[in-house]
């Protein structure tokens, strides 16, 4: 009698024991069937008292099956609501596979493949399914983007090789007038943008362009606006807004910093509100204010231009 009351006490003790897990449940089903065997080996129980032992031990083994069945039916639960939640990020991604909107569909599938990561665990008949849907629609997205990089890779490789073969010819050029200058830009755009790793070729284009404009008198304005506009064409090329934005930044900076030179040369001015603009050291302030009015007069244009892209 007393090695059965034991026994009952052990089955309720595993039934109210934490069990998260499928392997916690597991390895209490196996304690349970033991304890059965056990409890139906162990010796004779006084008549009065076996019904009552074995009502208590019926009792224990249910309470203990319910825990468990209700365990499953949570785990069932979740996995299907984890199933909806798989199958609303396939949708997803399919929907957004043949998007050429880069720049905001690429943080998309990335944020919901890692969505797909912390989603627990669907029936396991859909598992397979779900997952191959998933990473088909997502493969099949990322697989265009590296065939499209590999494409423009081509692509400013082949620009780079014609830009170096137009310097070279570009060095034996006579310049005659401004046209032949501008048209010698217009031929230089139309080989597109070269890999960034090689930009460096554009400075040598720009070198050469300073170089050809001192030949042509031309005043710095024009001269440096023309430059300009080939910068904006091979901004445009590279369609890398990255890119744009920092020219942007750069030239509102530009401007910050001529704004700042000038109100400083004018307050310096105060030390010599008494003196004739003739002096030496007035004049030379005068002459560096104007200056960098006319700079700042260029930046702003070029904030102009690039404003319109």
């Amino acid at each position: 009698m007393v090695a059965r009351k034991d026994i009952l006490v052990e089955i309720n003790a595993i039934t109210e024991a934490p069990k998260d897990k499928h392997q916690d449940w597991q390895k209490a089903m196996k304690l349970i069937e033991a304890l059965h065997e056990k409890f139906k080996k162990v010796g004779r129980v006084p008549n009065e008292f076996k019904n009552s032992i074995w009502d208590e031990f019926r009792t224990a083994e249910r309470g203990f099956n319910k825990a468990k069945n209700d365990f499953y039916k949570q785990i069932k639960g979740d996995q299907l609501d984890n199933l909806k939640k798989k199958k609303d990020l396939i949708a997803t991604a399919e929907a957004n596979k043949d998007s050429d909107d880069f720049e905001i569909v690429t943080p998309l599938m990335k944020r919901i493949q890692s969505e797909w990561k912390s989603i627990g665990h669907v029936p396991r008949k859909d598992s397979d399914k779900v997952w191959k849907q998933f990473k088909d629609a997502c493969n099949y997205y990322f697989d265009r983007i590296n065939n499209k990089k590999e494409a423009a890779n081509a692509a400013q490789e082949e620009a780079f090789e014609k830009k170096s073969s137009f310097l070279e010819k570009l060095k034996a050029f006579e310049v005659t007038d401004l046209e032949s200058v501008t048209s010698k830009i217009s031929e230089w755009k139309v080989f597109g943008a070269v890999p960034y790793k090689k930009r460096k070729i554009e400075e040598e284009f720009s070198q050469i362009l300073d170089s050809m404009f001192a030949k042509l008198n031309l005043n710095k304005k024009e001269a440096e606006l023309i430059k300009f506009d080939n910068k904006l064409a091979e901004i445009t090329d590279q369609n890398d807004q990255r890119v744009l934005q920092d020219e942007k930044s750069f030239i509102r900076k530009r401007m910050d910093e001529l704004k700042g030179e000038i109100l400083q040369l004018e307050n310096n001015l105060q030390f010599f509100k008494h003196a004739d603009k003739s002096n030496p050291m007035v004049a030379d302030v005068y002459k560096k204010i104007d200056k960098f009015h006319d700079d700042l007069t260029i930046w702003k244009e070029k904030w102009q231009k690039i404003k319109s892209l």
